[in-house]
């Protein structure tokens, strides 16, 4: 299978792009600045500079591949990330062009990096409803559920991956639990995952699809 990966440099897309090249895919790492990649990545790698300004060029990126996965969000360390929402939806405009690029290029799958704020925290609220979501990401998860609601309207084959309310580096245990729309949270209420078994979950998708135009979740 060839796999587009577009962020492959953010911590999502590090750890995607680890699994990926850990079973073998055939992958073309897409990234703003290509020094941020790592210097040891195998043959089956194909290293592309974009910043994803462009759906006709990444149509071209995209080519024959058979799925897309998108990791891209807005720079973190802007310091409008946590205090202007005009700044994070950049993440809405890219998926606009996602979009259309996948469309452009096809029939090919998409599957999203998304957020959690969407989720049901309990029934009828939302995470970001909740009084439980952090205020400084207030703004990010506005626009993710923004870039939610244009890939749901969309036409094409389109998978939206929403991690738990805590993401961080740990350990690949192949160990968790998947869910659709409901937040999952552990024996301790916590709700929680690393990176590298978010990816784990996400190649296992691509490989057994199970939410084609649809959204799941993961959590231990």
């Amino acid at each position: 299978m060839k796999v587009v990966l577009f962020a492959a440099t953010g911590r999502s897309g590090r750890a995607i792009l680890n699994e990926l090249v850990s079973r073998g895919y055939d992958v073309t790492a897409v990234a703003r600045n290509l020094d941020k990649l790592p210097e040891n990545l195998p043959g089956s790698v194909t290293r592309v500079q974009d910043d994803l300004s462009s759906a006709e060029r990444m149509a071209q990126i995209i080519g024959d591949a058979d799925a897309v996965v998108s990791a891209y969000g807005p720079a973190s360390s802007d310091p409008r990330y946590r205090t202007d929402q005009t700044y994070t939806d950049q993440l809405v405009k890219v998926t606009q062009r996602l979009i259309a690029a996948v469309e452009k290029a096809g029939h090919v799958r998409l599957i999203v990096v998304g957020g959690c704020g969407s989720l049901w925290f309990s029934p009828g609220v939302t995470v970001l409803d909740s009084g439980h979501w952090p205020e400084p990401y207030v703004a990010i998860a506005k626009s993710h559920v923004k870039a939610f609601a244009v890939l749901k309207a969309s036409g094409i084959n389109w998978t939206y991956f929403s991690p738990p309310m805590s993401i961080t580096p740990g350990e690949r245990t192949g160990k968790f639990r998947i869910g659709g729309d409901d937040l999952i949270k552990d024996a301790e209420g916590k709700s929680r995952v690393s990176f590298e078994d978010y990816a784990v979950a996400l190649v296992d998708e691509l490989e057994k699809p199970a939410y084609e135009r649809a959204r799941f979740t993961i959590g231990y």
